[in-house]
């Protein structure tokens, strides 16, 4: 039995809570990556065990960051990466000797990859009572679709989220990878729970999330919709469903302006004080939402002329002074410029084996001031000599895997 691993990282000068835990991480792609991400920010140490010939493939998705690839930069900072054959005999000798001093591990190989290595959750927390094991698959692991290929967007298809996005002629898929998203967030919360279970109970246990779970539940509204009411809500596309007006509509300028009126009291100040058509209030013909949303084309036809007259930021000032929900179209380009993120400093830099990066602060705020620890990105390997020697390796039998191929 080897001492429990210690962390190679700075300590933070006011301990996060994840502080002390270390997790260990057999991950590709963007699921589990983006769940161990979370872990790292809060605070835990993660080793990430990387092919020696290329090591997660995200790394060469694209090189649109500095020559680095945009996914792997955004779900694999503040990780130590330990470049290992796991399938020769003294690479998974060396996983084993890791998983023993560790409080997390998690995984999302293909469909039986790790149970092949012994390295499935079951297993793993049979062997280490108090290890928290997560198995992130795409379809679970069992059932008809447990050996199908599951990458995002063919779950997204799968999950129906592509049925119900994008205009009525035609179905997208969302742009981002809402499946991995999806299922890296539960693996990150059923890990945390798991943490919480084995401070009260003193043991771990495995946790199983799958992509195809966690984006049907996200599918919550159109799925009781259609349960229930058995039709699917149409595909409408930047419009509601079931309210209007709910669109986006173009101004003056070449602008486009989201609104969403949620009550018939919204529509009767934006028939008075945006549209100036105060008569619209009480037309039967618009005075519902029921009756609006059976006369859409007219009432988006009300709206769009008025805010067509506008510029962007004319139309934003009369609908806010209204109370009306409202929101500029922004392209990927202004969101970096947002002035809501410069206002509360949510930028920081990162490290990065082509220098500082750019990147937001995580989500969760914690109380007191205490920042999330975004570290650095890490080259394939940078860390594989350090993990080693901290599991007893001489410098000698590291040489050796490195000659050998199985180490890099």
């Amino acid at each position: 039995m080897i001492a429990r691993m210690e962390s190679l990282a700075h300590p933070h000068p006011h301990p996060l809570p994840l502080h002390g835990l270390t997790v260990l991480t057999l991950e590709q792609a963007v699921a589990a990556p983006f769940a161990t991400r979370q872990l790292a920010d809060l605070g835990a140490r993660v080793v990430k065990i990387e092919r020696v010939d290329g090591g997660d493939f995200a790394r060469a998705y694209d090189t649109a960051a500095h020559g680095l690839a945009s996914h792997f930069v955004w779900c694999n900072r503040g990780k130590e990466s330990l470049a290992l054959d796991v399938k020769d005999p003294r690479g998974l000798d060396v996983v084993r000797r890791l998983v023993a001093g560790v409080d997390v591990f998690v995984q999302n190989l293909a469909h039986g990859a790790a149970a092949r290595l012994g390295l499935d959750a079951a297993t793993l927390c049979a062997a280490h009572p108090r290890l928290v094991a997560v198995d992130i698959s795409g379809y679970g692991p069992t059932g008809p679709y447990a050996g199908k290929r599951a990458y995002d967007m063919l779950v997204q298809c799968e999950a129906g989220l592509v049925s119900v996005t994008g205009t009525p002629e035609q179905p997208v898929k969302a742009g981002i990878p809402a499946a991995d998203i999806a299922a890296g967030m539960y693996a990150f919360s059923g890990v945390l729970a798991a943490l919480v279970r084995r401070g009260v109970t003193g043991r771990g246990g495995p946790v199983e999330v799958s992509m195809l779970d966690a984006l049907a539940e996200w599918m919550g509204h159109p799925l009781h919709h259609a349960m229930h009411d058995g039709t699917p809500p149409a595909r409408t596309g930047l419009a509601h469903a079931v309210i209007a007006p709910y669109d986006a509509y173009g101004t003056r300028d070449g602008g486009r302006v989201l609104l969403s009126v949620q009550n018939d009291r919204e529509w009767r100040r934006l028939a008075e004080q945006v549209l100036g058509r105060p008569e619209l209030a009480t037309d039967p013909a618009f005075a519902t939402n029921s009756a609006r949303v059976g006369n859409r084309e007219s009432t988006d036809a009300h709206v769009g002329r008025a805010l067509g007259a506008l510029d962007v930021d004319d139309a934003v000032a009369r609908l806010e002074g209204a109370g009306i929900a409202c929101a500029r179209l922004r392209d990927v380009q202004d969101v970096v410029e947002h002035p809501q993120f410069a206002a509360r400093d949510r930028w920081r830099e990162v490290g990065s084996p082509v220098g500082p990066l750019r990147a937001l602060l995580p989500p969760i705020t914690l109380p007191g001031g205490d920042e999330a620890r975004m570290g650095a990105v890490p080259a394939l390997g940078e860390h594989t000599d350090a993990v080693l020697r901290a599991v007893g390796m001489t410098d000698e039998e590291i040489a050796a895997l490195r000659r050998d191929g199985v180490a890099a």
